[in-house]
């Protein structure tokens, strides 16, 4: 629009710059000319007698071509030597510049030159009177005489054409502005839609189609978008109903498994109560019977647990709870308080958490951490206040190993990542990350895993002590 616009100005500026300097040229030219002919006829038909020394009848001559003056009446001077005479007041003029006397010497057929006095523009003639001894020879005789005439009503009249021009330079430029914004109008309202349904598109509305208007290049470019998220509305479905199949799958699987798995680890416990009566051979193949049926049994079990994260079916069964008490818990449950552990656990923090949960996710972390990581493994309890103002549970659990892998921390937390392709037999299955992770989300808080400075592997979890909103 402003390209436009700037195209309208100047194109108008210009039409009216050279309209204007065409006219103010005609009526100057128009002036001038009828004033230096009608100037040189009545030098030409004025006798004077030479040598010449004033008085009143030279005054009385200049007054006499001066009334002949054409287009406007004249004031007339003549030099001759030191003599000085007009047909006006003032013998000598202070219009006459020293440029125009040098050139009526040099040019026996007269000049003349425009000058503005005061303001006021003029318009000032030098004839000189000759003597013509050949066809084509003229001698100076010494005088000179000057006209000079006002121009004050062509200088009006140029100021009423400067004045027209810019009156007519305007109302085009504001003409000019309305197709302009028609123009701009239909370009921008398509780019407008575009914009609104690619926003429309982001925020997952894939449903979203632009009308085709005409059929110029934005009215393809609408055609164009409109096939397009047509495809990716088609693909988006297919992938989520893939996605959909497959987490009923796992949880089908999962929901299959867990009755057999149950009588297996039936039977596996009984086995290895007898497995030291048996021969060597076998006692070993029960075992590891038994190791392998155990290791299923997690797996279903974290499968199911996904599965119910998916479904966003998991509930928080969130309670008041002394996190230091139950931190302590979870670790004697599980038989780690030996000195591999360490514990900063103040007393006295109290915070809304799911217990059950809870104990998945410091059990997930530490576990993990006595696995990979290396001893002794730190685990730290605090508060600080958060960025919305309310009070935060910080949750650190610490190993003095060697860390983890700068390109293994983006992808700590996806379900069946092993960071060694080695540990692909290891007892983890994959999901305890990733389990912790939904458990951390559901409580409204948030898990980051890192490096320590000093060494090992730090994850630092951030739940809202108060959090009776979380989970929904």
């Amino acid at each position: 629009m402003l390209a436009f616009l700037l195209v309208a100005a100047v194109s108008a500026g210009t039409t009216a710059a050279l309209t204007y300097r065409e006219a103010r040229n005609a009526v100057l030219q128009t002036a001038q000319d009828t004033a230096v002919t009608s100037f040189r006829d009545q030098v030409q038909l004025t006798a004077f007698a030479l040598p010449m020394r004033g008085g009143a009848d030279l005054e009385a001559v200049l007054r006499d071509i001066a009334r002949k003056g054409k287009p406007h009446p004249w004031v007339v001077f003549a030099e001759y030597g030191s003599v000085r005479a007009s047909s006006g007041e003032n013998p000598v003029s202070t219009v006459i510049t020293p440029e125009l006397r040098r050139a009526a010497r040099a040019n026996p057929h007269g000049s003349f030159e425009r000058v503005v006095k005061d303001g006021v523009p003029y318009l000032t003639i030098a004839m000189p009177m000759v003597f013509k001894t050949g066809p084509y020879s003229l001698v100076p005789s010494g005088l000179v005489l000057y006209a000079v005439m006002r121009m004050t009503d062509e200088q009006l009249n140029v100021d009423a054409l400067l004045t027209a021009a810019r009156d007519g330079a305007l109302p085009g430029l504001a003409i000019a502005l309305i197709p302009g914004l028609i123009a701009a109008r239909s370009v921008l309202r398509p780019v407008r839609e575009l914009r609104e349904a690619a926003r429309s598109m982001g925020s997952g509305r894939l449903d979203t189609r632009i009308p085709v208007r005409g059929s110029d290049e934005l009215a393809d470019l609408a055609r164009t978008f409109n096939e397009s998220a047509a495809q990716l509305e088609h693909s988006v479905r297919e992938l989520r109903d893939a996605e959909a199949r497959a987490r009923r799958f796992a949880s089908d699987v999962s929901h299959e498994l867990r009755t057999p798995l149950a009588g297996m680890l039936a039977v596996t416990e009984v086995l290895d109560e007898d497995a030291d009566h048996l021969d060597a051979d076998t006692a070993r193949a029960v075992r590891l019977v038994s190791a392998e049926t155990g290791k299923l049994a997690v797996l279903v079990e974290d499968l199911m647990e996904i599965s119910r994260f998916d479904a966003r079916a998991a509930e928080l069964n969130a309670d008041e709870v002394e996190v230091a008490e139950a931190i302590r818990k979870t670790l004697h449950h599980r038989h780690w308080t030996d000195g591999r552990l360490r514990t900063e656990l103040p007393d006295g923090i109290r915070a809304r958490l799911d217990p059950r949960r809870f104990d998945v996710v410091i059990a997930n972390l530490v576990g993990n951490a006595l696995r990979h990581g290396g001893a002794p493994v730190t685990v730290s309890l605090s508060t600080r206040t958060g960025r919305a103002g309310g009070s935060v549970l910080i949750t650190e659990v610490a190993d003095a190993g060697p860390g983890i892998e700068p390109g293994v921390l983006p992808h700590i937390f996806d379900r069946f990542y092993k960071a060694d392709a080695a540990r692909t037999r290891s007892a983890g299955s994959g999901l305890g990350l990733a389990i912790t992770l939904e458990n951390v989300k559901l409580h409204g808080g948030t898990i980051h895993a890192g490096n320590r400075p000093g060494g090992g592997a730090v994850f630092t979890v951030e739940i809202p002590l108060h959090a009776e909103g979380a989970g929904g």
